[in-house]
This record gives C-alpha cells, structure tokens and sequence, in this order.
C-alpha cells in the first residue's frame, strides 16, 4: 500500500483545491492516505495518516449508515430515494420538478441534509453530537 500511495502522491500536484470551502484552501493538497479497517479490527494504513483531514462529503455516508441504524431502513428510505440523479452534488431541481418531492438519494445535499436531519435528537446540537460520537468510534479517534 505505501508503493501505492507514493504512485499516486505523483499527481496531486495536478489538483486544485476548493476555494470555495473555507476548510479546503487550507489543506495541504499532497497529503494522501489510505487505511483499511477489517471486520475483525485489524486495520493496516499508508500515507499521511496522522494528519488531520476534513471529511466534507465522506460524512454524507456515514451519517446515512448512522440514520439507517437509527431509523430503519423503511423510514430513511421513505424520506430520501435511492436513485442516481446525474446532477451536481448541490442542485435541488430535482425537488422542483418531481412529485412528490424527494430528494432523489442521500449523496446529494439535499438527501443528505434530510438524512441529518432524521437522527433522533432534541436539537440540532443533540443530533451533530450523535453524528460526532459516531465519527469518533468509527475512527477510534476519541478528540
């Protein structure tokens, strides 16, 4: 894994970094991990693994796995489709056009805002920290 990430570590160079995500500009664009964790623990890693990185879309899929166990499978999926949209990550037309209005699936920003917001909590504050815990388990990263 390591020959793998120094081959691909080659070709930051040629990326660009959001410049419209306050978090993003800031990155260190070379920085590039990989870890695998097992079912039984076992995790092996390569690259810049103790640095710190933001997860901006990641968490969209780790919040649906949260809601999934939260909630069930029947009511997420009755709330927020499944389908692929073949639009940007951040267009709501979709929700303009389609009855009844949905979003079309949990990637998409507006899939996954609703999926946030399905986390049982009694604030916006109670569900985030849910969704943190989560986060921190996952990654056994307790700060």
């Amino acid at each position: 894994m390591n020959d793998l990430v120094l081959e691909a570590k080659k070709y930051t160079k040629y990326g660009k970094l959001a410049d419209y995500i306050p978090a993003l500009i800031k990155a260190n664009k070379d920085n590039l991990a990989i870890a695998i964790y097992h079912p039984d623990g076992e995790c092996i890693s390569a690259g810049d693994t103790r640095e710190k990185m933001t997860l901006q879309s990641i968490s969209k899929v780790i919040t649906l796995a949260y809601a999934l166990m939260d909630c069930g499978e029947d009511f997420v999926f009755s709330k927020v489709g499944y389908e692929p949209t073949g639009d940007p990550f951040n267009s709501i037309i979709k929700l303009e056009i389609n009855n009844p209005s949905k979003p079309l699936n949990p990637m998409i920003n507006a899939g996954a805002l609703a999926v946030a917001h399905m986390i049982y909590g009694n604030s916006v504050q109670d569900r985030f920290n849910k969704i943190l815990s989560f986060v921190r388990e996952l990654s056994g990263n307790t700060t």
